[in-house]
């Protein structure tokens, strides 16, 4: 499963882990994505991976 937000499309960063000496290694940052479910315009409720921020920010709906 893709880890992407499914409402903004947030998905991981990539960069660098730099040690004191300077020595670079790889790494990726992941979005905080959730489960949860979704109410969807017929009425029905989906669930949906979003990230936090979409959630808080009011961008789903949950159902009633």
């Amino acid at each position: 499963m893709a880890k992407k937000c499914e409402i903004c499309g947030k998905g991981p960063a990539t960069g660098n882990n730099v040690s004191h000496a300077h020595n670079k290694n790889r790494r990726r940052w992941l979005p905080n994505l959730q489960r949860v479910r979704m109410a969807t315009p017929g009425g029905n409720a989906t669930h949906v991976r979003v990230c936090t921020r979409c959630i808080r920010s009011g961008a789903i709906v949950k159902p009633a």
